[in-house]
């Protein structure tokens, strides 16, 4: 499990391009039957993936959580971005189209994953947070979760947010989960930018085509920098950062968040005119 530690933005404003990946670019998510994971200390999230194929591959624990099994003391959101996929949780399995999603609450033992066909492999994108309170397994599919269409094409971010993870939908102790896709001639993300120091976020980029890139913006509001962001990658954004991007094609992303409160809308605006 690879670790990454906080950086303040002292710390940010002396990075390069390098530093920068290091410290918040997560990338090759997807590797085949393996489940690949990422620790990092803003908030104890741990943001993984596996491109599951016919075989069943189960989550194991890591040294590093001094745990029994990995939802000991912990809660999972899981999302396919891929085709379908089974991912089973002591022994109840959960069929997931692209799109749909899966939580698995603290005390799941077992999970494991695999396709429904091993030739169209099931993206599996994973977020875990530290969890102190046992909510039910539950599976809700991209229809249950009240899509909203936002957005314009004049402002190219004409869009579709759908929602999971979260007060008025599925239950949990930290986790705040779901996804945004744009449409064909739409690139921009998350504009009007924002922060929120009660929470941290992920970025998971999905649906890039393979020969364009995502501009990932973060950094403070008067102190932006970038990351060039590929498919299946994500960026962590730190509660003192923006997040917000723009692609060279239309795209979807994963957003999860964990920290203070389960708020959907707990946001400090970064009005465009106001960004440095």
């Amino acid at each position: 499990m690879d670790i990454k530690f906080s950086s303040s933005p002292a710390e940010v404003k002396g990075m390069d391009t390098a530093a920068l990946r290091n410290h918040f670019l997560i990338g090759a998510l997807m590797k085949q039957d393996e489940v690949t994971l990422t620790y990092t200390h803003y908030d104890r999230l741990i943001v993984g993936g596996i491109a599951a194929t016919h075989k069943t591959t189960p989550l194991t624990v890591e040294a590093e959580l001094r745990a029994d099994y990995f939802l000991e003391r912990r809660e999972l959101g899981i999302i396919n971005v891929g085709g379908k996929g089974i991912v089973t949780a002591d022994g109840v399995s959960y069929e997931l189209n692209k799109l749909d999603a899966l939580y698995l609450g603290k005390g799941t033992k077992e999970v494991t994953f695999k396709a429904a066909d091993g030739s169209a492999p099931a993206y599996f994108y994973l977020m875990s947070a530290p969890a102190h309170h046992t909510h039910p397994n539950r599976k809700m599919t991209k229809e249950e979760a009240s899509p909203v269409n936002l957005g314009d094409v004049a402002t190219a971010n004409k869009r579709t947010i759908y929602k999971y993870i979260h007060l008025e939908g599925i239950q949990s102790c930290q986790l705040v989960m779901g996804l945004t896709t744009l449409e064909d001639g739409s690139v921009w993300n998350s504009v009007p930018p924002h922060t929120h120091t009660r929470r941290t976020e992920v970025y998971f980029y999905f649906d890039v085509p393979s020969d364009h890139r995502v501009f990932h913006f973060m950094g403070q509001p008067t102190e932006t920098r970038h990351l060039v962001i590929a498919n299946h990658e994500a960026a962590i954004s730190p509660p003192w950062s923006v997040h917000f991007g723009s692609g060279t094609a239309n795209y979807g992303f994963i957003w999860a968040m964990a920290g203070e409160n389960l708020v959907f809308s707990d946001m400090d605006p970064a009005p465009v005119a106001s960004l440095l």
